[in-house]
């Protein structure tokens, strides 16, 4: 039996002066796929209700432990956060942002996890690995 998930997403991305915000919404939508973007203040403001892309990515680029460490990092009761290159994610590619924000500004991620647990939700998008491979956690 498979565990269903409810969480809410909030994506937010500063807009430069100097950037087009198509471009900006093509870099959040690339890793966000279903996210609806308003533009307010300077930023795009928007929402989703599942990271499945971007686990796939996670897979796909073989950065799982990576995701995992990030997501734990951050992880403050049901909700988690992260930053992500914009450049990267226009190419449809996860960069994690560590450390001081980029010239252009980071997309900003804000998971809250409903149900079960947003433990057991990071298993899910990012589940543990051994020698570098996803272990089965018994989902």
């Amino acid at each position: 039996m498979s565990t269903v998930y409810s969480v809410d997403v909030q994506i937010t991305a500063p807009v430069n002066d100097t950037e087009v915000t198509d471009r900006v919404a093509d870099a959040v939508t690339n890793l966000f796929p279903g996210a609806e973007l308003d533009h307010q203040h300077g930023e795009l403001v928007g929402t989703v209700h599942d990271l499945e892309h971007l686990s796939e990515s996670l897979h796909r680029q073989e950065i799982l432990d990576t995701a995992r460490g990030v997501f734990f990092e951050n992880l403050r009761g049901d909700t988690f956060s992260f930053d992500l290159k914009k450049q990267a994610a226009f190419e449809g590619v996860v960069n994690f942002a560590v450390g001081d924000p980029s010239e252009l500004g980071d997309i900003h991620v804000r998971v809250r996890v409903n149900e079960p647990d947003a433990e057991s939700y990071i298993d899910h998008v990012a589940p543990p690995t051994e020698d570098g491979r996803p272990v089965d956690t018994g989902e």
